[in-house]
């Protein structure tokens, strides 16, 4: 039996799923900058830490990088509650996407920590420089030049990631698809098209870090 496309009843549906495409935009950018800030002050401690900070620093990254992010999501959603700790969709998605961001950029910013040269290092204690004055000044200006590739990178992976938010029932690019499909069942047409929005997306998001890079940290960056 023939399948005949039938674009038409999706049409009516472009502009729900792209309000939902930018839902998913904002999650990844809350999800991956909260991580961000993570994988710094985790990165920091794995540097520069002793004792049992260093050691509970290096549970959480070792936890988060080598289970699934849907488990973690669903420990935060159904198993919090158990001792109190109540939250909505949104948050559960939002948390698990931010610390599964820091424990991966922890890792990355770590190799950043690194390569800071120790002349740089040195001269940052010579001019009097607290340890955060250091990361501030010399750490994270370098860690921005020479991992923003990666770390581009990573945000692309995290908007692909805000995809399991549907399961939660939040309504972001593929939580709208489900919801047509559910009315039309048009399977082929209506993920075909959500694809094609999440090559957007990306596209979308490349195109801002190109512009993040190229003209607030003078990096040599190209878009694709």
């Amino acid at each position: 039996m023939g399948y005949t496309l039938q674009y038409g009843q999706i049409t009516p549906h472009l502009g729900y799923l792209a309000e939902g495409a930018f839902l998913s935009f904002g999650l990844a950018a809350i999800g991956f900058l909260v991580g961000w800030m993570i994988g710094i002050v985790c990165a920091a401690v794995t540097e520069y830490g002793r004792g049992p900070v260093r050691w509970l620093v290096r549970a959480y990254v070792t936890f988060f990088l080598n289970t699934p992010i849907l488990v973690q999501i669903f420990f935060l959603f159904f198993a919090l509650p158990e001792i109190g700790i109540l939250l909505t969709s949104f948050q559960a998605v939002t948390i698990g996407l931010a610390l599964n961001a820091g424990a991966y950029l922890t890792e990355i910013q770590r190799a950043g920590f690194k390569s800071v040269r120790r002349e740089e290092q040195e001269a940052a204690i010579t001019l009097g420089f607290s340890r955060v004055q250091t990361i501030r000044y010399v750490v994270l200006p370098h860690i921005v030049r020479v991992l923003f590739p990666p770390l581009s990178n990573q945000y692309i992976l995290v908007i692909m990631t805000t995809s399991i938010a549907a399961i939660f029932g939040i309504e972001e690019l593929t939580g709208r698809a489900y919801n047509i499909n559910s009315t039309t069942f048009r399977s082929l047409e209506i993920f075909s098209v959500v694809a094609l929005y999440y090559v957007a997306l990306t596209f979308f998001a490349s195109w801002i870090l190109y512009g993040i890079g190229r003209y607030l940290f003078r990096i040599k960056a190209k878009a694709f």
